[in-house]
């Protein structure tokens, strides 16, 4: 036999379609032809596959001519996971192994010179891409990135550290020996939150969190230095319900595409703060292929943007798409991807360059600030961006006898009930967060009285709310009005759920 056929994956994006590994030998001059879209990681795998065969005792075709073909062409191809299926196929078409044995697997894994297996970017992705076609071929992956993978029940994964354990389970016969099974899901992990009592004060800031966490409304923590701002985002991620299993698998997935996905964090809401130097590609992802950025890799979780005036102003317009679609699409000349990105944000600034305007009565300074540059300072964040932020929330300076005073305020693990309770009423109710919920929804999930309707006509019409902002505010009286057990907003909710929408302070 002088061909043969491996199946494997390509990454796109966080989907991963199939792709036949076909390889020919011939007579001729002797050669190793690799042929598909292949970029310079793939075509690197002649040599890592030529001394992996060597170094582990099996025959290598030198006297052949090697044309190794990666199907669908179109489909660009990227990393080194391909080394073990073309390895596989090689043998396969020398009659090394048996080649009936090889359909009944999938196959993904980076080559040492040694033959050792290494681990892969993007495995959890290939399992679920397997389970969503349906396919009964088990997976075959590096030991280290099998236990990755297990996260998607239904798939048969099977793991190995060397690519003789693969040749040995390819044998035809009673002499093949079957490859491990990778390890079980594991449990969901505890995750390490801190408590909002040590949070000294700040009332209005701590019912905020709560509202935030509630109804999933992105928030914006705006005081002088030193008043808590940090501390606060911080303590959010134990305010925040459990994380239901298709969001756990999109947010490990995306993990795994980016750096690899630790299994002991299973289950744990990722919490992303990028510094405020971060460029728009770090912030939505990119490069050839694309890759997930901060605000993907906060899909599920929460993206504490601190200093937010400080960082690039393009950096902060690219969080408009994500915030209203929960979805970010990364467009090259060649390729495209669209990943995930419904996260929580939680941005915090200063009210001025010096940070201190407003603040002389609880720290005697004295803001040095002109009244223009608190203008070009504030106007760093464009109307746009503030107008997709539900939550605008003062963080005042505390006194010191507050700040050296007993722990005062509920526990998170008591407000964490109470948003749990609070988000199950509204998966119950429209199958989504109340941030979430889309504008055709409004009239039957966020319906007014006659009372409570006049008095946020006359709000809007007063402060200018674009049609947007009339929107968020009925949504944030929807979530507040949920967290009371009340099946009706009244005026009490509108009221207070104005107030969470107020202007930056001005000079």
């Amino acid at each position: 036999m002088t061909l043969a056929v491996v199946r494997t994956r390509a990454i796109d994006g966080l989907d991963a379609p199939a792709v036949l590994v076909e390889v020919h030998l011939a007579n001729g001059l002797p050669s190793f032809t690799l042929v598909g879209l292949a970029d310079t990681e793939v075509k690197e795998a002649r040599e890592r596959v030529r001394a992996a065969l060597a170094h582990s005792g099996l025959g290598f075709p030198n006297n052949k001519r090697i044309t190794v073909n990666l199907a669908p062409a179109e489909l660009p191809k990227e990393s080194g996971r391909f080394d073990l299926p073309i390895a596989l196929g090689i043998l396969a078409a020398a009659g090394q192994i048996d080649l009936q044995a090889l359909d009944r697997f999938e196959f993904a894994g980076e080559l040492s010179l040694a033959g050792e297996l290494r681990p892969v970017r993007g495995a959890l992705a290939l399992a679920l891409a397997v389970r969503g076609e349906g396919s009964k071929r088990a997976l075959v992956l590096p030991a280290a990135s099998a236990c990755e993978a297990a996260l998607a029940e239904g798939v048969d994964v099977r793991t190995a550290a060397h690519l003789l354990d693969v040749v040995a389970a390819l044998q035809a016969g009673d002499a093949a020996r079957p490859l491990a099974t990778a390890c079980a899901r594991p449990a969901p992990a505890a995750p390490a939150c801190l408590d909002l009592r040590d949070v000294r004060g700040q009332a209005g800031a701590k019912r905020a969190l709560e509202i935030a966490a509630a109804g999933h409304h992105s928030l914006l923590l705006v005081g002088p230095p030193g008043t808590g701002k940090s501390m606060l985002a911080q303590r959010l991620p134990g305010l925040l319900p459990p994380m239901q299993d298709p969001e756990a698998l999109a947010a490990a997935a995306i993990a795994s595409l980016a750096r690899g996905f630790d299994p002991s964090q299973w289950m744990v809401r990722p919490f992303r703060a990028p510094h405020h130097s971060a460029t728009s590609a770090a912030l939505v992802g990119g490069g050839s292929p694309p890759r997930p950025g901060e605000i993907s890799l906060a899909h599920a979780g929460i993206l504490f943007l601190d200093e937010m005036p400080e960082m690039p102003r393009m950096a902060l317009e690219a969080l408009r798409e994500p915030l209203e679609t929960g979805r970010i699409t990364i467009s090259r000349a060649a390729q495209q991807a669209t990943f995930p990105a419904r996260f929580l944000l939680i941005g915090a600034m200063n009210p001025c360059p010096c940070g201190y305007l407003g603040a002389f009565a609880a720290t005697g300074r004295n803001c040095r600030c002109t009244p223009d540059a608190v203008q070009r300072y504030q106007g760093r964040l464009s109307g746009p961006l503030l107008d997709r932020i539900d939550i605008q929330v003062e963080v005042p300076a505390i006194q010191p006898t507050a700040l050296m005073a007993a722990a005062d305020g509920e526990a998170s693990a008591v407000i964490a009930a109470r948003v749990a309770a609070a988000r199950q009423r509204q998966w119950d109710r429209q199958g989504s967060s109340n941030a979430e919920m889309p504008v055709a929804d409004l009239e039957r999930h966020c319906a007014l009285d006659a009372s409570g309707r006049e008095l946020l006509q006359r709000a809007a019409q007063r402060l200018g709310w674009s049609g947007r902002g009339l929107h968020r505010v009925q949504k944030l009286a929807r979530t507040i009005a949920d967290l009371e057990g009340s099946g009706a907003i009244r005026s009490a909710h509108i009221a207070e759920a104005m107030q969470w929408r107020r202007a930056l302070p001005q000079a």
